[in-house]
This record gives C-alpha cells, structure tokens and sequence, in this order.
C-alpha cells in the first residue's frame, strides 16, 4: 500500500544540490561504480543528460513536500525495458528506502507502462541485493569481476522484475 503522505515528482532545479550533497556522501558513493567525489562540473553534465532526453525519468520521493531520496528510471530497449537507479537522503528515516521503491515501481508499470525494469548492484552491497529481491526482482546473472574499484575486482549482479510478476506481487497472488 501507498502511503498518500509518500509522492514522486520530476526532479527540478532547486534539487540538484541536495542530489549531489546526497551523492557524495560516503555511506552512498561507496556503492556506486562512481566512488569519487563528484564535482559540480559533472553534476552538472549529468543532470542534463537526465533532464533533456526523454529516455530518462528522473525523480524526487518526499514525504510531506521534504525530498528523501532520488530515482531514476531509464528507458534503455524498445518494448518498455528500463534500468533504474536510486539512493535516498543520507540522514532518511528508516524505511524510506522502501518507499522509494512501492513509488518508482508503480511509477514504472503503472503510470509509464514499462515491460521490465531492471537492476544492478556490487556484489558487497547486501542492502541493495536484499532490496530487489524484496521487490520480488529475480536474479538473472552476474557479471564475474565487471567492476574495478581501484584496489581489487568485484561481481556485480543483475535484476530484473517483469511487469506480470510485479502485478501479481502487488495483488497478493505470489
């Protein structure tokens, strides 16, 4: 269920400093493939890939008008499959992250019709391997040794939730 206080909108220009102040912070940016500060020139770079070509669906959750996390759903194939991406506030309540997800998914197949909607994550990153599979996402392989943080390989393991699976879940029917 979806708490009505819990809202997505596309993110505007008075976001982007709390994206990237979100973004640097270490307990985020150590789960990322980029682990280095981000500095304001690539932010910049970045938010406008995401917020001029239509393929990109970047977005705000609050919770009472307050931003709390940030995700962003990617059209990447013909036929309505999407990677998506996330990180909420660092200093966010407990459970955010789940709302994040209720949202960006129903966002995903219900308002944008997506097919699949697919994911990625280190192999050491537990909370966000837990997080899909939570969401009912299934394991559809790993990429051996796929990323390089400077001092030793790692797995990164892909996700994926069909649009089917992910309406059964939501009816209680899995």
């Amino acid at each position: 269920m979806i708490n009505n206080n819990f809202a997505l909108r596309r993110i505007t220009a008075s976001d982007y400093l709390s994206l990237m102040r979100w973004r640097n912070d270490p307990k985020i940016r150590s789960y990322m493939y980029t682990q280095h500060i981000i500095t304001t020139k690539e932010h910049q770079s970045w938010l406008k890939k995401i917020t001029t070509d239509n393929s990109y669906h970047p977005l705000i959750l609050e919770f009472n008008n307050k931003p709390l996390g940030f995700v962003n759903i990617h059209q990447i194939a013909k036929g309505g499959i999407a990677d998506w991406g996330f990180y909420i506030s660092p200093d966010a309540p407990k459970g955010t992250g789940s709302k994040l997800g209720e949202q960006a998914l129903d966002y995903a197949f219900n308002k944008l019709g997506l097919y699949k909607v697919c994911g990625q994550a280190l192999d050491f990153n537990e909370a966000s391997r837990r997080f899909h599979e939570r969401f009912g996402f299934k394991k559809e392989g790993i990429l051996e040794q796929h990323y390089f943080d400077g001092q030793k390989y790692h797995n990164v393991i892909n996700f994926g939730l069909l649009a089917h699976d992910y309406h059964l879940i939501i009816n209680n029917e899995i």
